[in-house]
């Protein structure tokens, strides 16, 4: 025998309609019960919440640390039992804790979000499954299988307004090769490609207790312009970072606003572990900008001698001012200024032996910091090889080495498709390092020393990279902006600024172009005069033909 039940049988019109009052008073019943116990619900899951975070951080602490921990709280609540109204304060606090780690579940579409959620983390896992899977695993219930869930793995997942993944808490097996840059490039691709690559991510590896955090940082500090920045002599701002990144702050104004930012701070000198800089760039990543940034920082305490190759007269502004012993442009001009530099850096070397030897002061001129700036030297020093001239590598070998000791800090940015060519004594001795632009894993592995680094979204500004101060952390950067004075396409402000920070001309320079510029006012009052006197002036004057032939 068929029974069937009455409301999902047959019925005439008749009988539906009957029926359709009695659903509406159903749900409208559950809709009021549900807004009545809304509070509850909501006390419920931040309770549930809270559990569940105590349960997490009590199964990752060390076992040294839980029994102080116990105490503490035995302690306090000993102490909050014997305070008058001391019990209903606890309570209230937990309630509050409670609602308010329960109230995100309570908004309208939560349960959607969430479904949404545990897709995307599901989507998440099946892609790590093939790195971390085991082909024969002999556990039964693996951490990472093709038929797993993924509350297992992943320990903590937070989602950002825009539902996609802001921060997540990977654990992976002990037999994975966490140790292996390859390995965890693979990892991370994976992880970049399922949580949106039109993003940046940091990714740190906890190879102790096999955990993998990865975070969407938030934006950099932008828009800021080169300025006076207030740090020690000898210490150079590349750039600005994360927050979270380092421990210092210094004070900047953007916009017209003052506000603390994070920055990069390199530190150069006698005492400095990186004496030296290398840029590697995209084309147009701002690899010109950080230099003109950094020149005008050296310039402050120091002499700088420059050698373009990029072609593009990006560093015109520095010719005659103080402190810039030369701008060279060309292949002969770039090796005749790196040979004055390989005398002047043993002649520093020379008399501060000498000074320690009679127990004298160094010289002054000896202690003045000398920059050797490089703009993209690989141009030059090819011009330089096929004309028969001296390598500009070879040139670079005596700064480079003795550099620390004299004085004599160099900077050198290139592009990534040329960075091989500069020789291995500029990448053992540049240990400060800065990539600009977006590079592949292998570029950020021969300038960084480390692959694993998300490049910048395709809407990042220019003048963002990263940036490895010897074999520390690596930082994102992003560089101050430091236009061409001289090119007219750039921000006018910005323009301003950079001349406005760039040193006095010197007194020769200045000199000539006063010079030029009386030369040019009295033709211009000449013209003027010949003008406004008309045809009969102008016939008055004899060709210089016939005046210098006494006719």
């Amino acid at each position: 025998m068929v029974v069937r039940w009455p409301i999902l049988s047959r019925q005439p019109a008749s009988t539906g309609a009957s029926v359709r009052p009695v659903r509406d008073v159903v749900r409208a019943g559950a809709d009021g019960l549900l807004d009545v116990l809304h509070p509850l619900i909501v006390l419920l899951r931040g309770l549930i919440r809270l559990t569940v975070l105590a349960l997490r951080w009590w199964a990752r602490a060390p076992k040294e640390r839980r029994g102080p921990v116990v105490f503490l709280s035995a302690v306090a609540l000993m102490a909050v039992g014997l305070l008058p109204w001391g019990p209903v304060l606890a309570v209230a606090v937990v309630v509050g804790a409670a609602a308010w780690h329960g109230r995100e579940g309570a908004r309208a579409g939560g349960a959607a979000r969430e479904e949404a959620e545990n897709a995307r983390l599901q989507a998440v896992y099946e892609a790590l499954v093939p790195c971390f899977a085991l082909r024969d695993d002999p556990d039964r219930e693996p951490l990472y299988a093709h038929d797993g869930a993924w509350e297992r793995a992943f320990e903590e997942a937070e989602f950002g307004d825009d539902g996609r993944i802001a921060r997540l808490l990977v654990r992976y097996p002990a037999h994975f090769a966490d140790s292996d840059p390859s390995h965890r490039l693979a990892v991370e691709q994976r992880l970049c490609a399922k949580s949106g690559r039109d993003r940046e991510y940091r990714f740190v590896w906890d190879e102790e207790r096999n955990r993998l955090e990865m975070t969407a940082p938030g934006p950099l500090p932008q828009g800021i312009r080169a300025q006076r920045f207030v740090t020690a002599p000898g210490e150079i701002v590349l750039g600005f970072t994360d927050a979270e990144a380092v421990p210092r702050r210094i004070p900047v104004t953007d916009g017209g606003r003052p506000r603390d930012v994070p920055p990069v701070v390199w530190r150069t000198g006698t005492r400095s572990a990186e004496p030296h800089l290398l840029v590697a760039a995209a084309p147009g990543a701002g690899s010109s900008t950080l230099l003109r940034s950094v020149m005008i920082q050296a310039l402050e305490h120091g002499d700088v001698v420059v050698v373009d190759g990029d072609g593009s007269g990006g560093h015109a502004c520095l010719t005659g001012r103080q402190g810039v012993l030369a701008v060279e442009t060309s292949p002969s001009g770039a090796v005749a200024a790196l040979e004055w530099v390989v005398h002047e850096t043993q002649r520093r070397l020379s008399e501060a032996s000498r000074a320690r030897q009679a127990a004298r002061p160094v010289p002054d001129d000896v202690r003045r910091p000398l920059w050797v700036v490089l703009d993209r030297p690989s141009a030059l020093s090819h011009l330089a090889r096929t004309e028969g001239r001296q390598d500009l590598r070879e040139l670079l070998g005596a700064p480079l080495a003795h550099g620390r000791s004299a004085r004599v800090t160099v900077v050198v940015a290139e592009h990534f498709d040329c960075v091989d060519e500069l020789g291995g004594a500029l990448r053992s001795y540049a240990r400060a390092r800065v990539l600009l632009g977006a590079a592949t894993p292998e570029e950020t592995w021969a300038v960084l020393g480390a692959a694993t680094v998300s490049p910048p979204g395709p809407q990042a500004p220019p003048g963002r990279g990263f940036a490895r101060l010897g074999a520390g952390a690596v930082l994102r950067l992003q560089v101050p902006g430091a236009p061409d004075p001289l090119d007219e396409a750039a921000d006018d402000a910005g323009r301003q600024a950079v001349l406005g920070l760039l040193p006095p001309l010197a007194a020769t320079q200045a000199k000539a172009l006063a010079g030029q510029a009386t030369a040019e006012t009295q033709a211009q009052a000449a013209k003027a005069e010949r003008t406004e006197a008309g045809p009969a002036a102008r016939t008055a004057t004899p060709p210089k033909s016939l005046r210098t032939s006494g006719t």
